[in-house]
């Protein structure tokens, strides 16, 4: 016989992991619905919830909790249809980001009395068509201007109507440098004219214009630095104007030059030098940093994440680039020669090395270890390189006593780990490895209970998110909270 449960150290923590374990059996949902904390975790991201229970829920009569459910994406259609019909206002909004709605449905939600109801619609890419340009026509100018970032494909008569509708927020909305979604629209040559006049739409339009050297010298002094980078990266930019603007003092349009392929090497080393530099102040104390050092950090970021196409056409010019962002560009293209692939996983830069490992299907065991055994991995970004490869057993099984936690926790993708290494890892000094192992199939139960009552809350709710925890374990769980 069992011995009892101690009582959880983290108690809340376990709840809420109990919350989402996909054995927990109805009834005892049903009681886990009485704790406050717990519930919304339940109703919000339980995909498991029949028509029955869901209308037990909204006849709880908590209107938080109804508008919690609908933010749920995997609730009963039918529980769906009756949400969009809610007298409260933030559940219809809800409602309408979901998908595979009744057009019935659809009709009623992009008519709504509420804005916020409509701006919800406006967002939701699976609207029917017709009844998205019926949308586009909506009388409140923030409904017009969220669906004129997100719905990018939208037929040119639609496009027209915002980029001279009377609010200048739809117009900017329309004519952007940047939109919610790929591809960005381009804008009638006809009206080119008028929105280079319009201070809200003028950097949104240059790209797409045939840029004369009158126009690119005056938009390259312009008050905009918005404007003046869309010129900096504008193909046709005078090699004057290059220069000029080389100097700006805002360092986004500086970013732009150094982007370019025409840049001098020269020219782009200094712009690099002066980015990085304010860049490196601005990472020491962000706060504290000046303005400029501040927009130097942004700038700098950002290239790091620019995907240059004349730099991926020609990578073994530059794999062993001094920009670590043409690397970086390199490395997230493809398909590369297999002499770039080579450098570029031995690039001394690790987002280097990660990029490139998880874009190469084909990476050997022996390089992928390799890789990860240079890799640091953070909070914010807890990936691997290589969560795409396939190590074979008796690696998985190897690093199960790494020294290293990170490799050992990589163990731990090896589905039938053994019994005796997963109790190991269950003991692990590192909260990350007994995290991963509390979710392991191979983890003997005495084991994963020992995890229920672990110090970290992480650890602690991942082992409640067990589906092989015994349901005699989850009732004492919720005895433990008199529920």
């Amino acid at each position: 016989m069992r011995p009892p449960l101690p009582l959880p150290a983290q108690l809340g923590a376990v709840l809420l992991g109990l919350a989402r374990n996909p054995a927990l059996p109805p009834a005892l949902l049903r009681r886990l619905l009485g704790h406050r904390a717990t519930r919304d975790e339940a109703v919000m991201w339980r995909t498991d919830l029949t028509e029955e229970l869901a209308e037990e829920i909204v006849a709880l009569g908590d209107t938080v909790l109804v508008h919690t459910l609908a933010c749920n994406r995997n609730i009963p259609p039918g529980v769906k249809h009756r949400l969009a019909y809610s007298p409260d206002t933030s559940v219809r909004a809800a409602i309408a980001l979901r998908e595979e709605l009744p057009r019935e449905v659809w009709e009623r939600l992009i008519a709504d009395p509420s804005v916020e109801v409509r701006e919800s619609a406006a967002e939701n890419e699976d609207v029917p068509v017709d009844l998205r340009a019926r949308l586009a026509r909506d009388p409140a100018p923030t409904v017009r201007a969220k669906l004129a970032q997100r719905w990018t494909g939208a037929p040119e008569e639609i496009r027209r109507i915002w980029l001279t509708d009377a609010e200048s927020t739809v117009r900017a909305a329309a004519c952007a440098t940047y939109f919610r979604r790929l591809p960005h629209p381009v804008p009638p040559a006809d009206l080119h004219p008028a929105l280079l006049a319009d201070p809200v739409t003028r950097a949104g339009v240059v790209a797409h214009l045939d840029l004369g050297p009158d126009t690119a010298r005056e938009l390259a002094t312009d008050q905009d630095p918005e404007v003046r980078a869309a010129v900096a990266a504008h193909p046709d930019l005078p090699a004057e104007l290059r220069e000029t603007l080389a100097g700006d003092p805002d360092p986004l349009v500086r970013a732009e030059v150094f982007a370019r392929q025409d840049t001098p090497e020269g020219r782009r080393a200094s712009i690099y030098a002066e980015l990085r530099a304010g860049a490196e102040r601005a990472g020491a104390g962000l706060i504290a940093s000046e303005e400029e050092d501040f927009a130097s950090y942004i700038a700098y970021q950002g290239l790091g994440h620019r995907h240059l196409p004349w730099v991926s056409a020609a990578p073994l010019d530059h794999v062993d680039s001094p920009y670590v962002c043409f690397r970086r560009s390199l490395a997230m293209s493809g398909p590369l020669p297999a002499e770039a692939v080579a450098r570029l996983l031995d690039d001394e830069d690790g987002t280097v090395r990660a990029a490139v490992a998880r874009r190469t299907p084909d990476l050997d065991p022996v390089t992928a270890e390799r890789i990860e055994r240079r890799h640091t991995a953070s909070r914010k970004h807890p990936w691997s390189p290589t969560d795409h490869v396939v190590f074979p057993p008796e690696t998985l099984r190897r690093f199960a006593t790494d020294p290293d936690p990170r490799i050992r926790a990589l163990a731990l993708r090896d589905p039938d780990l053994p019994a005796g290494l997963a109790e190991g890892l269950a003991a692990d000094g590192s909260d990350r490895v007994r995290r991963g192992v509390a979710a392991h199939p191979s983890l003997p139960t005495p084991a994963l209970l020992t995890l229920l009552a672990d110090q970290d809350e992480w650890v602690a709710r991942t082992a409640a998110g067990s589906p092989v925890l015994p349901r005699d374990v989850m009732e004492e769980i919720l005895a433990f909270a008199t529920l």
